[in-house]
């Protein structure tokens, strides 16, 4: 692992290395309660940075760009859920994050839950939002598919990507993540590692692994979010101490479009919880 300085609210950035993958994580640093957050597929750790202000000087937080995504490894050998697990994991003792609260939004929530379940010495508390237990989707593939090859790279600016991914905050926040090139701006991740990450969500479920989770959880969904109330159901049958919250009126990137309503969330339930 290496370190390095960093600027605004991530006084230092982390490189943890596992495997020959780069891992790049912006850290907030002091001594309160490991908050470490899980972007979703496509996605980058930027996006949390609004909700990261709002939790304060009280938690030290972690963002992580994902394998394939963002300043981390572009190409990946392997992109399998254990892969990420294990990324997640390596993150958690590497960097020393004791007691730690994992949360990640849509596949990052769905690796968080993958980790709580393989790895409970390491996981304290589980946030997922908008993503449930993984039902298996054998479309799933080729609806993401279908939507990356609809975004028009490169974006001749960020102001012209933000409009294209829906406007306000959560256009704003995908558009964080491109990178700009000689010709435009283009996303930080390849196509084929996205669609090979899903390629297990789509032919299986992961109840059994939802089952094995056995740390405090809190589920935020949106209302016109993407998980199913019969899937909801079924992960609330399983784990009926689970703490399940639907937000009204935004979709899928609840974490964009509402971070101070997530914060508070968030914040309530670690209130809950004593420092380990």
């Amino acid at each position: 692992m290496t370190t390095q300085r960093s600027s605004g609210q991530y006084p230092s950035e982390h490189t943890v290395v596992r495997d020959g993958v780069r891992l790049l994580c912006r850290d907030t640093g002091g001594p309160g309660r490991p908050v470490v957050l899980l972007h979703g597929l496509a996605g980058h750790g930027g996006e949390w940075d609004t909700l990261v202000a709002r939790l304060g000087p009280g938690h030290r937080v972690v963002t992580v760009d994902q394998r394939g995504h963002g300043a981390s490894e572009r190409r990946p050998g392997d992109v399998s859920r254990a892969a990420y697990v294990a990324d997640a994991a390596a993150v958690l003792t590497t960097l020393g994050l004791r007691g730690a609260v994992l949360a990640g939004q849509s596949l990052g929530g769905h690796t968080a839950m993958l980790t709580a379940a393989a790895h409970p010495g390491l996981v304290d508390a589980l946030v997922l939002v908008e993503a449930g237990a993984g039902a298996a989707d054998p479309g799933l593939q080729a609806e993401v598919g279908g939507w990356l090859d609809s975004w028009p790279c490169p974006f001749p600016s960020p102001e012209a990507a933000a409009e294209f991914f829906g406007g306000g905050a959560a256009g704003a926040g995908w558009a964080a993540g491109l990178e700009r090139r000689a010709d435009g701006w283009w996303p930080r991740f390849d196509r084929d590692v996205m669609i090979g990450s899903l390629a297990e969500n789509a032919r299986r479920d992961f109840w059994p692994e939802w089952a094995k989770v056995s740390c405090p959880t809190l589920v935020v969904l949106a209302r016109r979010g993407i998980v199913a109330p019969a899937e909801l159901a079924e992960m609330l049958r399983l784990r009926p101490d689970t703490i399940a919250v639907s937000i009204r009126d935004v979709g899928h990137d609840v974490h964009l479009e509402q971070p101070g309503e997530l914060a508070r969330l968030l914040l309530g339930f670690l209130a809950t919880r004593p420092a380990p």
